[in-house]
């Protein structure tokens, strides 16, 4: 039973992928200097509610690309060139599977690359020292792309931001670890590429943020999902000190999801490699992308957490650094949805009561039976009611548990939980963006992922069925995270005030078309989740 539990909560962050779209761009260009040469940026496609126009610079490299011997390697500077780079084109999104559907998260045909460590910018003002925000995408770190429609910084950059989206490392290409890597390795590491791409990305933004009328002292990374994971990860590395200056999470964090076993990834990686017959570095290296994908398919490598614990990117687990209270020491911003879990984690559906009874155990201990009282639904299936808890106990109590790790170190904490319904829509995928769904386009409640267009500011842009009440939430999203950018507060004269979180009142704000705020969301819910318990809960996480 704790083998099928462990799977089941390793299994919490499901493929959320982007597909690329061409649109046209406006012939104007702004050209700027960068540590490697010029670029000549455009003028974005889509105009600023404002009418302010915004410049785009797309596929600016921010390291080599980690092909051929640079396959498994940490990302290497990026070389420089002559004359004016036209940033007018997206790059490649990185090598992952594609043709999948599922619910909002469809993808398609798009072009993929191992040569894909690149980043795009959008800026209003190259005059001004604005703050940065790097945006993250999600996906499980197995899938996704930084220049989807949805995250389009145009908005954002509009209102007095430097929006930055990056493209990192996937899958095995950017979390493979084995014995191999870490032989070959200074630090004796292995894995976590990808967490080095985006570490590589920020240090290129430093060096480079003033060129576009950005503050490389002012830089706040956010992410939802795997990108929200990864934020609390760079958080928790030695790597990314002083890198950035604030963060936000929204759907995910890195205190309760790298299983104490097999914390270094060695054990599945040794598994992959196996399956690819590859004994040498040279075999792994030379070994095709499509058969790469197809050794992890095939040994489920990517059922356990892709971050690991490898001894230099992250030294322990995350949630021991936090613990110490040894993060980075910057304001936090963080929150979940209240629909998490639709269609994104599995429901068992041939859970027996017993099954449900011990897995309730492993999680309540004693209070096991008021925790499943909780969670009590008329006619709802055991597989339904470990599917409501587990889906709590990854999503709203791992968010408020970073919390209150980074409240315990006296810095700026603020919570919020989304009860607004979006449409549900092909997030990725602008033509056709209809999804159908047997109750209507809001039947799939506050999903995963259904907050990303509207903190972009983006419903003109990707879905449908929108309406003013949807605008009205996206405008004050919008507004918090650009003040929280600025000061590392969300409040300002145009919202309605977020008080922030502590461990007494646990201050949550709902977000919603009269945002207010709360004392705790299913807080007895989490209050018994939190409660010590034996080694079981230890080797289930």
């Amino acid at each position: 039973m704790m083998k099928a539990v462990g799977v089941f909560l390793s299994l919490l962050i499901m493929g959320c992928s982007a597909e690329e779209t061409d649109f046209s761009a406006s012939s104007a260009a702004l050209t700027v200097s960068v540590e490697q040469g010029l670029v000549e940026g455009i003028q974005s496609p889509f105009k600023h509610s404002s009418g302010l126009p915004v410049t785009v610079f797309r596929g600016l490299p921010y390291a080599q690309p980690p092909v051929g011997d640079l396959r498994w390697r940490p990302p290497v500077a990026p070389a420089s060139w002559q004359g004016a780079r036209k940033a007018d084109t997206f790059a490649n999104s990185c090598y992952q599977p594609q043709h999948t559907s599922t619910f909002v998260w469809r993808r398609e045909a798009f072009a993929v690359s191992e040569d894909c460590l690149y980043l795009n910018i959008w800026t209003a003002d190259t005059t001004k020292k604005q703050p940065v925000m790097v945006w993250f995408h999600g996906g499980a770190h197995t899938s996704g792309q930084g220049h989807s429609r949805i995250f389009d910084g145009t908005e954002l950059a509009g209102q007095g931001v430097v929006l930055i989206t990056i493209n990192y490392r996937l899958g095995p290409f950017g979390f493979l670890a084995h014995p191999l890597l870490a032989g070959e390795s200074n630090h004796g590491s292995a894995g976590n590429y990808g967490l080095l791409d985006k570490i590589a990305a920020l240090q290129w933004i430093r060096s480079n943020a003033e060129a576009f009328g950005g503050d490389p002292t002012n830089v706040t990374i956010f992410g939802q999902s795997a990108g929200s994971q990864s934020v609390c990860a760079l958080m928790a590395s030695p790597l990314a000190r002083d890198l950035f200056h604030k963060a936000i999470g929204q759907s995910a964090a890195c205190v309760n999801t790298i299983p104490t076993q097999d914390m270094d990834g060695y054990e599945r990686g040794t598994k992959l490699v196996n399956a690819l017959e590859a004994n040498t570095l040279g075999a792994l290296r030379g070994a095709s992308p499509k058969a790469i994908l197809a050794a992890s398919e095939l040994t489920h490598w990517a059922d356990e957490s892709r971050i690991t614990v490898d001894g230099w990117v992250l030294p322990e687990l995350p949630a021991n650094t936090f613990m110490a209270g040894q993060q980075a020491s910057v304001p936090l911003l963080l929150g979940f949805l209240a629909d998490e879990g639709v269609e994104l984690f599995p429901v068992d559906a041939a859970l027996t009561e017993d099954e449900l009874n011990n897995f309730l155990s492993v999680l309540g201990g004693d209070d096991a039976q008021e925790l499943k009282g909780l969670y009590a639904i008329p006619g709802a299936t055991p597989g339904e009611v470990q599917h409501a808890v587990a889906t709590d106990y990854f999503m709203a109590f791992g968010m408020r548990r970073w919390a209150q790790y980074q409240q315990a170190i006296d810095q700026p904490t603020f919570l919020y939980f989304m009860n607004h319904i979006p449409p549900a829509f092909h997030l990725y995928m602008p033509e056709p963006p209809e999804l159908s769904l047997p109750g209507g386009p809001r039947s799939g409640g506050a999903y995963h992922s259904g907050d990303l267009a509207l903190v972009f500011g983006n419903t003109d842009k990707v879905g449908f069925d929108w309406t003013e009440i949807d605008r009205k939430v996206s405008q004050n999203m919008m507004r918090y995270w650009i003040n929280f950018a600025m000061s590392g507060n969300p409040n300002g004269d145009q919202v309605p005030p977020w008080p922030a979180f502590d461990t007494t009142l646990q201050n949550t704000q709902v977000i919603n078309e009269a945002p207010t705020t709360v004392q705790g969301v299913r807080r007895r819910q989490l209050d018994i989740m939190a409660m010590p318990k034996s080694s079981s809960r230890e080797r289930m996480e």
